[in-house]
């Protein structure tokens, strides 16, 4: 279970509060008006930003303070890759930043690579590979990494909507397969109700608990209704 207890992220003049509990395996989408904090509150999860009260707890234990040491993995726009490194190297990275891998290391490499279709694409370079290939090499690593806590900025918001759907898919089968919780910022609320079970809605200076999906958008919230129109 991921917990934040009544903690606040503060950035000059901004601050967001959150007070909640994710049950551990739920795909939470975060949602909500630009500029609100929806990238703050995953910042602050990962470690990157520190509260300025509260505390953020993982299975029961606190989370420890250098990013590095949390169960977490992250999934943002440019997918995080290496433009120098190879499609292998990017994804073995998760495994050895200085890319010094075990045999048994390179067949974990060499297996996450095929359950994401890019078994063939080994030497090519990221420069050399369609969007939802890259997307797949985050995923590659995600999976690699096997951290039960994945946190996604807007991974696919680049993408059309074919091949959107099909990265959203790839995602739903990495997560199953390592059984792994995950927040998804997104400002799609189809893409929402694709991935996500529960929603959180980030807003006036406060994220909301999660709460079911359908009835996130059978009822939207009033801040919520204002920044989606007639979209929903």
């Amino acid at each position: 279970m991921l917990h934040l207890n009544q903690v606040e992220f503060t950035q000059g003049s901004f601050s967001l509060v959150a007070n909640f509990k994710i049950q551990t395996g739920a795909k939470v989408a975060v949602i909500g008006p630009s500029g609100e904090g929806k990238s703050t509150l995953l910042h602050g999860i990962a470690g990157f930003l520190k509260p300025t009260r509260g505390n953020i707890r993982w299975a029961g234990e606190p989370m420890p303070n250098h990013p590095g040491l949390r169960p977490i993995s992250l999934l943002f726009q440019d997918h995080n890759l290496f433009p120098h490194l190879t499609v292998f190297n990017n994804v073995a990275i998760g495994l050895n930043p200085r890319l010094r891998l075990s045999a048994p290391q390179k067949k974990q490499v060499s297996l996450a690579l095929q359950k994401v279709g890019l078994q063939d694409r080994n030497e090519s370079y990221p420069s050399d590979l369609s969007g939802g290939q890259r997307g797949r090499i985050g995923l590659a690593r995600v999976l690699l990494r096997q951290r039960p806590l994945l946190l996604l900025d807007e991974p696919f918001a680049a993408l059309g909507p074919a091949l959107k759907d099909e990265m959203l898919e790839a995602l739903d089968n990495v997560l199953s397969s390592n059984s792994a919780t995950a927040l998804m910022v997104t400002h799609d609320p189809q893409d929402a109700l694709i991935f996500a079970d529960q929603a959180i809605l980030v807003a006036d200076g406060y994220a909301s608990a999660p709460q079911p999906i359908q009835e996130f958008f059978d009822d939207p919230p009033r801040a919520l209704k204002a920044y989606l129109g007639n979209r929903t």
